[in-house]
């Protein structure tokens, strides 16, 4: 009796020195922006965990919150299996200068109860760290960052453009990168397709760029295909994705690959540049307003008219701006979030460090998606820009 006696004075004293709020407060609070961690060990948490949650166990609390989160005044909502570790963990954090920290009241099992949303897909804690800043976006979140990691994107090139969007895609999460490239690495290339090393000079660019992705981080599957894309593969390359980054460096493969969306309902994120402008643009079939990349380039131009970068040059630090704006529309795209580039076509100036945007509507007379347009092959799309 005088055990259990100690036990409960204790824990009276600890809720005199943390607050405790039920868990329907916490939802509440969780979205206005509070931090709820449940402190659980990690096979606890593998049955599932309040929705939006971090997963961090107590033994590594104190460890790693100041790594997830830094902003002492930021509300944070502690949670546990019953609510007594909780009370533990909240008084852990006011020790390390925390001011707004709450226990939650009857833990998971009371969320459990009452019937509040939960998640089955809970991040560990090397995630929950890794992506902190990110998950600290309402509009991200776990949820969003569970859209990422189940996502699969195809980066036609592993060059000027697929170099930057792969690096900031595979550091937001992205679950799997699959890289379609033919080429190898040359000295020249390096100035601007910073994935890849002096040391690398030779190596396919797909297993070059693999190296660098898995370094950075190796929660990201990174698929390669050291292939050309053309008439007899592109939809076999392409398919199974949720959308492709265009980063094509020649007409017939650019045509390719808007014909092979269109007809397999991938969003396009195009991109482009010469010398020292770009452009960038988002072409979406699963949209009705949506052009297609015809709608922009009814027919190949000349090599006169679209020198590529080995003809007219580049300035090193263009592709990688080009390539960042298509790994930003790409993240929109997965997680569904503010308005894409469909529809508008931005130009970049590097020189005059402009940025100008102009309307792009669907061309009713395109030979890719009006009324008069018609598949026939895409042999016939190769020949086109053969000749």
């Amino acid at each position: 009796m005088t055990e259990s006696f100690n036990r409960e004075s204790w824990l009276a004293e600890l809720r005199q020195r943390v607050p405790e709020i039920s868990p329907a407060e916490a939802l509440s609070r969780q979205a206005q922006g509070a931090l709820l961690i449940d402190v659980r060990e990690d096979n606890e948490r593998a049955e599932g965990m309040p929705a939006g949650a971090l997963g961090l166990s107590r033994g590594f609390l104190e460890l790693r919150i100041e790594q997830i989160e830094a902003d002492r005044d930021r509300a944070i909502l502690a949670l546990c299996g019953s609510g007594q570790r909780s009370l533990l963990a909240a008084e852990a954090l006011q020790r390390l200068g925390y001011r707004q920290v709450v226990s939650v009241a009857g833990g998971f099992n009371r969320w459990k109860a009452e019937g509040l949303p939960i998640s089955t897909g809970a991040l560990d804690a090397d995630a929950a760290e890794r992506y902190s800043r990110q998950l600290r976006l309402p509009q991200v979140g776990e949820a969003g960052q569970a859209k990422l990691g189940a996502a699969k994107i195809a980066l036609l090139g592993a060059g000027g453009l697929g170099a930057p969007a792969a690096l900031y895609l595979a550091a937001a999460g992205v679950g799997q990168l699959t890289l379609i490239d033919d080429d190898r690495v040359e000295r020249s290339n390096l100035h601007r397709q910073v994935i890849h090393a002096d040391a690398r000079v030779g190596m396919a660019k797909t297993e070059s760029a693999r190296l660098t992705l898995t370094a950075l981080n190796p929660r990201v599957r990174v698929e390669t295909r050291e292939e050309r894309l053309r008439a007899d593969n592109v939809e076999r390359l392409l398919s199974g994705h949720d959308l492709v980054i265009d980063g094509a460096d020649n007409f017939p493969a650019r045509y390719l690959v808007a014909a092979a969306t269109r007809r397999l309902g991938l969003p396009m994120v195009y991109g482009a540049v010469e010398r020292f402008t770009g452009q960038v643009s988002v072409f979406d079939p699963r949209r009705a307003d949506s052009p297609c990349y015809r709608c922009l380039f009814p027919e190949p131009p000349s090599a006169a008219e679209a020198p590529n970068c080995s003809e007219a040059g580049v300035l090193g630090v263009l592709p990688g701006l080009v390539g960042l704006l298509q790994a930003t529309e790409a993240l929109k795209l997965i997680l569904d979030l503010g308005t894409p580039l469909v529809g508008r076509l931005l130009h970049v100036d590097a020189l005059g460090m402009r940025f100008r945007e102009t309307r792009l509507p669907r061309d009713p007379e395109c030979p890719g998606c009006g009324h008069t347009g018609a598949f026939t092959g895409y042999e016939d799309i190769a020949q086109l820009c053969a000749t």
